[in-house]
């Protein structure tokens, strides 16, 4: 399974709460990307298997180290993966053109990472267009230059279909066996790199291709390299190319070098959707991400993360120079991902399909020890290239431990920092706030109560807007989240304070890069439907769900202006307050003779029109820009990696709702340090 360990990572998280940071609601399971029709034969020892997963935080640290040991394994291995394609295919210019130097291969193959990268965003449509045709004449050349080599040499390749074969080469020298099953999974370079980004394909036209087209054609492309190996058993080197017949040699060439690219641009684009799906499962700081195809979301692309994978191709090419140590490097992060894959796969299928226990016992057992075994054969080359790989994943997995790290420690701060609701209710009438017309979205990460960034406004602001939202952006463990479903509204205190929670929710495949105009439209229309819904069944969700903020209605004074139109929106913060003359000279004050909380509960046009006016009075964003810091007491380390590290990482991200084109004059931005 290829770049699927945050896919399978988030429908664990969906069906348990293993997540560090939360990131959905209980309320959320009524989202229809969550209804899941499974069978439940084992019902019973998957609530168990949940129940423990759920009580533990070992487990939880567990399967989150593991997920992003996984996810290093990946993104490794998708440096490796071009840097070895590519320099394969353009190593066969040695038997094209005799006396090409290894310096002239490794120019070559720089130069075309560079154009190869350098045009990674752009003509998304016509390489895709381009894609199958190209792969079908690469299949196509491997299966008859297989065939050419069996008619050739004879059929004697085929014995290697006879399972003694292994057994009578163990037996001869089992250590150099054992040795030589890191190479075996060299067979798959290329060739499974294609097939990482096949996600806007349908899975039984894959497994049609599969079956019919790329297995057949690799089959008979390594039989008749065994075939000529056999014949020609001194040329060890550049087989593949060695066994072209010379008068096809240069159309293969070309080909096998169009393949190489086609299958690191695939590459890329599948750590692109890896890292989108790290980002909104808070296991990487959040990056720039541009959607390059109007048809396909699977198609993005990460400026950061593309120059920072050329600089470490390039890297990898200059410092080894030949593909036998990359390809050591290559064995050791494709096993890594393989093995956590299986793992996942294992709890899946106990916690969520509850397949039967001999089943799960006889996949985990069988796959496992197989894996382990290669892996083991690949761990020895170490010293001949793996270093290098392991260093590098070893870097990315401290940046992904610490952004999660940090990220726990600001969510538990912010949480504990939130504002009560009695607390609110006591501020209101001693500062003597002013409601100003408008619509103020308070955004923050917390998804119960109000953040306390927010009674940092009402202590230094003399006006706040007559309508207050706080805006948290969720990212959910679906793939994709129905616009219907996008917003989760709730009141805060009373109909007369005015105030709103939202809750955006985004899935790990949602385009987030909306204009600001567009996400207030579409916050705004879900407001008005939540107001109408309220009016028929006076709350979102079923009492057992719902954390409810109301409050007991409290009576409101209404300003009236010289025109004697009544202006709503200019009450105070709270009831409590009454304006006095000096604030609004011109204007007086008028006490309805019933409460007008209760006309809101009765009329809906008029709290419709409320928001409509609020509307056009503009929106404003007032943005919570938390800073963390370890205590003069904590540890070395956590002073190194919260002060010094995750600071670095956060100042250099974006935030969630930056990632909308929101203008600097409708945005305010306060910081608040806390230690942790």
């Amino acid at each position: 399974m290829r770049g699927g360990i945050f896919a399978l990572y988030s429908l664990i998280c969906r069906n348990a709460k293993v997540s560090l940071i939360p990131n959905q609601v209980h309320s959320e399971k009524r989202m229809s990307s969550f209804r899941l029709k499974l069978p439940t034969p084992e019902l019973e020892r998957s609530i168990k298997v949940k129940e423990r997963l759920e009580s533990s935080l070992l487990l939880k640290k567990l399967l989150l180290g593991l997920v992003l040991y996984g996810t290093s394994m990946f993104i490794s291995n998708g440096v490796i993966t071009p840097a070895m394609s590519v320099l394969s295919a353009v190593s066969g210019l040695k038997v094209g053109i005799r006396n090409t130097s290894q310096d002239v291969v490794v120019m070559i193959s720089v130069a075309l990472l560079v154009i190869l990268f350098s045009l990674q965003r752009y003509a998304t449509s016509k390489v895709g267009f381009a894609l199958g045709p190209s792969l079908l004449v690469w299949f196509c050349c491997l299966g008859g230059i297989g065939l050419y080599n069996l008619s050739l040499y004879g059929p004697t390749a085929f014995k290697a279909f006879n399972p003694l074969y292994i057994i009578y080469y163990f037996g001869r020298n089992p250590f150099q066996a054992w040795l030589s099953l890191g190479g075996c999974l060299l067979c798959a370079t290329g060739s499974e790199a294609i097939f990482s980004n096949l996600c806007y394909f349908p899975v039984r036209y894959v497994q049609y291709m599969f079956v019919l087209l790329v297995l057949p054609c690799l089959v008979l492309a390594y039989l008749g390299q065994a075939a000529f190996l056999i014949a020609n058993p001194k040329s060890s080197e550049q087989v593949f190319f060695s066994s072209i017949p010379s008068g096809v040699f240069w159309p293969v060439f070309l080909v096998a070098n169009l393949a190489a690219l086609i299958a690191s641009r695939t590459m890329t684009v599948a750590i692109f959707q890896c890292l989108k799906q790290s980002i909104a499962l808070g296991c990487f700081p959040r990056l720039k991400i541009v959607h390059t195809s109007r048809k396909f979301m699977a198609k993005i692309y990460i400026p950061v993360v593309n120059w920072f994978l050329l600089a470490s191709c390039l890297g990898f090419i200059v410092l080894f120079r030949n593909i036998h140590d990359v390809g050591n490097a290559y064995a050791i992060a494709e096993l890594g991902v393989m093995i956590m894959a299986t793992v996942y796969v294992t709890i899946i299928m106990l916690l969520i399909w509850e397949f039967n226990i001999v089943k799960v016992l006889s996949f985990f057992i069988t796959f496992l020890f197989l894996e382990l075994i290669f892996f083991s054969s690949a761990l020895s080359s170490v010293g001949d290239g793996g270093w290098a790989l392991l260093i590098f994943a070893s870097v990315l997995l401290m940046i992904m431990f610490i952004w999660n790290y940090g990220s726990k420690l600001k969510y538990d701060s912010e949480v504990k920092q939130k504002l009560s609701k009695d607390l609110m209710r006591k501020l209101g009438p001693n500062l003597g706030t002013i409601r100003a017309p408008g619509l103020g979205l308070v955004c923050s990460d917390i998804v119960k109560g109000v953040p306390a960034i927010f009674g940092h406004f009402l202590t230094s602001l003399p006006a706040i807007h007559s309508i207050i939202v706080f805006v948290c952006i969720r990212n959910v463990p679906v793939p994709v989240v129905h616009q219907s479903e996008r917003f989760l509204f709730q009141r805060v205190c009373s109909r007369s304070y005015h105030m709103f929670r939202c809750i955006a929710r985004y899935g790990y495949k949602d385009k987030k890069q909306e204009h600001h105009s567009v996400f207030e439209r579409l916050l705004i229309e879900g407001l008005e439907k939540y107001i109408q819904r309220e009016a028929v069944e006076l709350s979102l969700q079923s009492e057992d769900d719902v954390d409810s903020d109301e409050e007991p209605p409290t009576p409101m004074k209404i300003i009236t202006a010289p025109n004697g139109s009544l202006y709503s929106l200019d009450v105070p913060l709270l009831a409590d307050y009454a304006p006095s003359t000096q604030v609004i000279p011109e204007a007086s004050c008028s006490t309805p003779l019933h409460d007008p909380v209760l006309d809101y509960a009765q009329n809906l046009e008029l709290e419709l029109a409320f928001i409509k006016q609020s509307k056009q009075s503009g929106a404003v964003y007032l943005i919570d820009n938390p800073i963390i810091k370890a205590r003069k007491d904590s540890w070395f380390f956590k002073k190194l990696m919260i002060n010094y590290f995750f600071a670095f990482l956060r100042n250099n991200c974006r935030r969630a709702i930056m990632l909308m084109s929101i203008p600097h004059s409708n945005m305010m931005q306060v910081r608040m340090t806390s230690y942790v």
